[in-house]
């Protein structure tokens, strides 16, 4: 960012003020003295203040601000113009609209119209509207394009302003002061410079001097906004690579995550297929073994020499036998009273006898057959 030297500023003609009858007696600090009637600005002190400026609307740009370029003269209207549009910041230099900083809210509505026309026309959709209401609404376009075609990007009051000709910018510095929005100006000697936090003493009716200051300080925020670009582009750029590298973290941790949620059902469906195939190998042995009731009944004895029996084939019956064998412990205590019939255990062992007729005629002969054996016993509770 080169330096504007004194020398280029005398080229410009940025010292010669005006006549020193029109002159304001606050512009006494600025003034080297006068010639042929007209004032000299001390152009040592705007070498300085113009430093100070430029580097003030560096720093605005520099932090990604908006600095708001006011120049409605004819000498001023096309430098202005021209750097506002390379900086890309907003600018006035056909009309200043009454309220534009004060009023914001409504100019914002009106800048969003001005977006919609724009769009329509540029859609094609105007044309296709009615004649009368297609030039109606081209009309409000130009009407808005030339009040706020400057300042059509702007979404919220500007940071700063760069004012050419206070006098002609009055209205354009009361609402700056009303909002204390800082205030960048270049300052003639018939202008009250104390409203103002950077001037810049220098003449404002000459195309050459008003270019100088204009260019000075456009190419200072273009440097500042061009480097502030390239920082948020890298700063955007890292973030959305960051962005993407913790998708894919968070992307492969799903995975991995699914794939062992994966496994570990599979795995589980594995151990239920396996217990299912094992409980159905021990479920089907378990209709053949037919001994499974006896495993249930090891506590008595009886049962368990009971059952081989009844479960033995019935060819041979030593079931019956079994059954009448069991009864010789009910004898015992018929062997208590043995002593005052001790002829009654005979004709008990003949009992048995008429059983066999109401049985099957086979069985008859075994219960014959085990008469002896109770007749036996007969006499050992006898000998007790």
């Amino acid at each position: 960012m080169a330096e504007t030297s004194i020398k280029e500023l005398l080229e410009a003609g940025v010292h010669f003020g005006h006549q020193t009858a029109r002159w304001d007696p606050s512009m006494r600090r600025y003034i080297h003295g006068e010639r042929d009637g007209i004032h000299i600005i001390d152009l040592l002190q705007t070498e300085k203040l113009l430093t100070e400026a430029r580097e003030f609307c560096a720093e605005i740009a520099g932090r990604g601000g908006k600095v708001l370029f006011v120049g409605t003269k004819k000498q001023a209207r096309d430098s202005i113009e021209k750097w506002a549009e390379e900086t890309g910041m907003p600018f006035v230099t056909r009309r200043w609209l009454g309220g534009l900083l004060t009023n914001f809210a409504t100019i914002k509505d009106r800048i969003k119209r001005l977006h919609e026309l724009d769009e329509l026309e540029k859609g094609g959709q105007l044309a296709l509207l009615p004649t009368k209401e297609r030039m109606g609404r081209e009309a409000e376009l130009r009407k808005l394009e030339f009040n706020l075609g400057g300042v059509r990007d702007m979404q919220r009051p500007p940071d700063a302003i760069v004012v050419i000709d206070l006098i002609a910018e009055e209205i354009a510095v009361n609402e700056a002061k009303r909002l204390d929005i800082p205030i960048v100006a270049l300052v003639d000697t018939n202008c009250n410079p104390r409203p103002i936090e950077y001037v810049i003493p220098g003449n404002d009716d000459a195309i050459r001097s008003c270019d100088l200051i204009v260019r000075t300080l456009g190419e200072a925020i273009l440097t500042s906004a061009t480097a502030w670009q390239a920082a948020e582009d890298a700063r955007r750029k890292r973030e959305e690579e960051e962005r993407l590298k913790r998708e894919e973290e968070q992307r492969k941790k799903r995975e991995e995550q699914e794939a062992r949620q994966a496994a570990l059902a599979a795995e589980a469906t594995a151990r239920a297929e396996a217990a299912a195939k094992a409980g159905t190998g021990e479920a089907a042995p378990a209709p053949g073994r037919a001994p499974a009731p006896a495993q249930q009944q090891p506590a008595d004895p009886t049962k368990k020499k009971a059952a081989p029996k009844q479960q033995s084939p019935a060819d041979h019956k030593p079931k019956p036998k079994a059954k009448t064998k069991t009864p010789p412990p009910a004898p015992k205590p018929k062997a208590q009273a043995a002593p005052e019939e001790p002829a009654a255990p005979q004709p008990e062992a003949q009992t048995p006898a008429p059983e066999p007729e109401a049985e099957p005629e086979p069985k008859a002969p075994e219960a014959e057959a085990e008469t002896p054996a109770p007749a036996e016993a007969t006499p050992e509770g006898a000998a007790k």
